[in-house]
């Protein structure tokens, strides 16, 4: 008769030699060195596909870290809801820098340029800028809480002088479009 209270696995002690191959196997190491630094960059390429494929798509799940969250995606799509002065300074600056070059023969030209159009392309972009902050400010204080708002006016400047068609994450929203409730 056996005793209940004694414990018992019900099974026999497995070998040396098959513990060891039970563990190997669980474990699935690689045999070389080799071999693990191949499964690391296929892992790793694994990873940049679908992170890639998320900034087309804007799938949260598969962002990179530091385009995830509702308090990033808010700031996206309030700059790209809006036409941003900013998108369009690096385009205004290249043409204006081959009006100079074309128009070297005359110093009018590179004057008025130099003297005139840069600044106010500047200073309109820095206007902008600022109404683009102060507005985004208000609207991340009534949203979300202070914690979780701080930091992201500098993301979103970033995001403004990009192109919109470059930009990464796409643009979920169309420009003049209002903002949803919530994120």
């Amino acid at each position: 008769m056996v005793d209940e209270t004694e414990a018992g696995k019900g099974r026999r002690t497995p070998t040396r030699k098959e513990a060891e191959a039970a563990r190997k196997k669980q474990m699935k190491v690689p045999v070389t060195r080799k071999e693990q630094a191949k499964r690391d960059r296929a892992r790793n390429e694994e990873i940049r596909l679908k992170q890639r494929e998320a900034l087309k798509t804007g799938d949260e799940k598969y962002l990179p870290a530091r385009e995830r969250g509702p308090v990033r995606k808010f700031c996206r799509d309030y700059v790209d809801r809006r036409w941003n002065v900013a998108e369009f300074l690096l385009p205004f600056l290249a043409v204006a820098v081959v009006a100079i070059i074309v128009g070297s023969q005359s110093s009018t030209v590179q004057t008025l340029l130099t003297a005139v159009a840069y600044p106010i392309a500047i200073l309109a972009t820095v206007i902008d800028e600022l109404f683009l902050v102060r507005g985004l400010r208000k609207q991340l204080k009534k949203r979300f809480s202070a914690d979780e708002a701080r930091g992201n006016t500098a993301y979103a400047v970033l995001r403004s002088t990009q192109l919109r068609r470059f930009r990464l994450p796409k643009p979920q929203v169309k420009r003049g479009a209002p903002l949803p409730d919530r994120y």
